[in-house]
């Protein structure tokens, strides 16, 4: 087509246009907007394919498939989450041969939670770490830096005030609500006085039940046995543990009252050696875990007071008492003790500043008591990420035995 033929066309192209031009311009857009608003639901889905099957592969493959028919199979359940803790330290502790030097250790956990009627959950956790490689008296993880499934649990509601778990791997006392506001760094003070009682001796198989009598008050029950070997769960010949707890708790301030019961206890000493404390200590080498067949009755009581002024720190308390039938043991050494006491800070600057004393291990009734002590300062570096030094020392009444004293920087990534 020639030039000038083009231009003749051009006035009669942009008169077509015009009506459609007008058109738009009367079109109230308002109205365009809010539909969108109101009308359409864009979630989190809403980019997600319907599949991850693929209808045109490379020679037709895919056609005639049904695209919606695995919807539901290939998609992250909307009712699961996760999170993620890592753990790093780097630190030494003089008078420990193995720690003096200084040396790190690392732990890592990926939690999953799934809920399937809104008022339960399937818990699963999976961790590795290093834990007792060096600096052993922080609680991390140690499996050989292999990646091992630490805990699985399924807890439920029944009504507003009933609520149960059982589960492998967790402790009896997982629904306990202890009466401890602290918030330590180091395994032994971190318990808060509740070394026996709590019902986390490793037996395997566990489940509870809590009671909620009103908002303030609960009453929980736990066990723990051993399912996972010959011995059978409540047997006479298996290892059980059986716990309760009362517990008042408020805003500001709350006491809770514990106890258990262990059917065959399981240790002794080593071939040739005496029994040193009975089979409570964790630092005397000489002990090894035999099934000696008696039993155990642990009793605790803690509590918690938080201030209502600025300034002034949260306190917590607690304190344990053991009776053991232990029949090595004669009638003044068959009774353990142990106490607590933290105090904690929870806005000093970015962070928590938190210290606490008590006993290094239960003691027995005729030995002298060891007493641990942690300072320790939590610091927000940022959203998911903490860095913590500490520093405690653990007293040793053993003439010849240096006390401990450890330096650590822990850095915690949550996410």
């Amino acid at each position: 087509m020639k030039l000038f033929q083009k231009l003749l066309l051009a006035p009669t192209a942009i008169g077509l246009f015009a009506p459609i031009a007008a058109s738009a311009s009367e079109a109230n857009l308002m109205d365009v907007s809010n539909y969108s608003q109101v009308d359409v639901e864009v979630t989190q889905d809403t980019f997600k394919p319907l599949s991850n099957r693929n209808p045109l592969l490379a020679g037709g493959e895919g056609l005639g498939q049904n695209l919606v028919s695995d919807f539901d199979g290939d998609r992250f359940s909307s009712t699961t989450s996760a999170s993620f803790v890592a753990n790093m330290a780097i630190g030494s502790v003089d008078g420990n041969a193995n720690e003096e030097k200084v040396g790190t250790t690392f732990d890592w956990a990926l939690s999953t939670i799934t809920s399937f009627t809104g008022n339960d959950s399937l818990d699963v956790t999976i961790n590795a770490g290093s834990g007792d490689d060096h600096l052993s008296e922080l609680d991390f993880t140690d499996s050989g830096d292999a990646l091992q499934v630490d805990s699985i649990s399924y807890t439920s509601a029944i009504g507003e005030y009933l609520t149960y778990f059982f589960g492998f791997g967790t402790d009896g006392s997982y629904l306990y609500n202890t009466a401890c506001a602290y918030e330590g760094q180091t395994e032994v003070l971190s318990k808060c006085a509740l070394e026996n009682v709590a019902l986390d001796v490793g037996f395997g198989t566990n489940f509870g039940l809590n009671i909620a009598v009103t908002d303030e008050i609960a009453v929980t029950f736990g066990y723990e046995g051993e399912g996972t070997n010959s011995d059978g769960l409540m047997s006479d010949q298996g290892s059980d543990g059986y716990g309760g707890q009362v517990s008042y708790t408020r805003d500001t301030w709350g006491v809770s009252l514990t106890a258990s019961h262990r059917e065959n206890v399981t240790y002794t000493a080593n071939p040739g050696a005496t029994i040193a404390n009975g089979g409570l200590g964790t630092d005397d080498a000489s002990l090894m875990y035999v099934n000696q067949g008696h039993e155990r009755d642990t009793r605790a009581i803690n509590a918690f007071f938080i201030p209502s002024l600025e300034g002034f720190p949260s306190i917590s308390v607690g304190y344990e008492w053991v009776e053991n039938n232990n029949p090595a043991l004669t009638d003044d050494q068959d009774e353990w003790t142990s106490y607590f006491i933290g105090v904690q800070f929870d806005n000093i600057g970015n962070g928590t500043l938190g210290g606490a004393v008590g006993s290094k291990e239960p003691t027995r009734e005729d030995l002298d008591a060891e007493t641990m002590y942690e300072v320790y300062y939590s610091y927000n570096y940022a959203d998911g990420m903490t860095i913590t030094p500490l520093f405690f020392v653990k007293e040793e009444s053993t003439q010849g035995v240096d006390d401990e004293t450890g330096m650590m920087l822990k850095t915690t990534f949550e996410f």
